[in-house]
């Protein structure tokens, strides 16, 4: 049986066409963190590609790339690219796993894939508001903040792709917001308003939100306002080539740690 679709495609593109560029944050941070990754490679890339559903945001990041959109089906020829950047775009994939697999055969031997997403902490105030919001209004949950990932399970995710050298870390932003309606003002701007297949599609009633930003101030005050987190997961793997460094095998070591610490070693059984 098929797999209910998590996001809404045609709702995803309006949302990000109502972009009006005054909430980049995110994007900005995410465009900083991956260059000073880059830097750190201290290897020049000659044909990058970068997936994202901002084009016009990010078609300046870095000369020469491909910009490609993060549809279903990633427009990238195997094997033509020595660096792809998916950014901010894979917390909306249904099958986030068949993107990083796409992006790893559109690398060449030993090319490198950074990504940038939203991770699972990001709007957890929002979400509890919401939904206790919710059940206290209309007696249920409806899907408003879209899942995201957590760091461990995203990590998984570059191994399940075929990528070397996987490694997932991230960075988190707390936002101080004036009140609910802010924070959701700038949400819109990023195009990163509700788009869930599941959501429901009549309009809520009034007091749902009066309620949820009720709820909102009383458990995440911030000063005058309210606190918003945002949570940024990079991961980066690399396309397997022979020349890339290999793990030891169990057993092949040829010196003890504890000679190298000037330590005695016990065994088990000795203690």
């Amino acid at each position: 049986m098929p797999r209910a679709p998590l996001t809404d495609t045609a709702a995803l593109m309006a949302r990000r066409a109502r972009a009006d560029g005054t909430a980049w944050f995110l994007h900005d941070a995410a465009m900083d963190e991956i260059e000073e990754r880059l830097a750190d490679v201290n290897r020049t890339f000659t044909a990058p590609a970068i997936v994202t559903g901002q084009p016009a945001l990010w078609s300046d990041f870095r000369p020469g790339a491909r910009i490609v959109p993060d549809a279903e089906v990633l427009d990238l020829a195997p094997a033509a690219h020595d660096l792809v950047i998916h950014a901010m775009a894979l917390h909306w994939a249904d099958d986030p796993v068949g993107q990083l697999i796409q992006c790893r055969r559109a690398l060449r031997p030993d090319g490198l894939l950074m990504v940038a997403t939203l991770g699972g902490d990001t709007l957890h105030e929002l979400r509890a508001a919401l939904g206790e919001a919710e059940t206290r209004v209309v007696g249920g949950l409806s899907p408003r903040v879209a899942p995201m990932g957590e760091v461990r399970d995203m990590g998984a995710l570059l191994q399940r792709a075929g990528l070397a050298l996987p490694v997932a870390d991230l960075t988190t932003l707390p936002v101080r917001y004036r009140d609910l309606p802010h924070l959701a003002r700038d949400l819109r701007a990023m195009g990163e308003t509700n788009a869930l297949a599941a959501r429901h599609r009549v309009p809520p009633p009034r007091a749902l939100f009066s309620e949820a930003a009720r709820l909102y101030r009383e458990a995440f005050p911030d000063g005058d306002g309210i606190r918003a987190t945002f949570q940024t997961i990079f991961l980066t793997g690399w396309a397997p080539s022979e020349d890339q460094p290999k793990p030891l095998r169990p057993g092949s070591a040829q010196a003890r740690l504890a000679d190298a610490l000037g330590t005695t070693e016990y065994r088990g059984d000795d203690l």
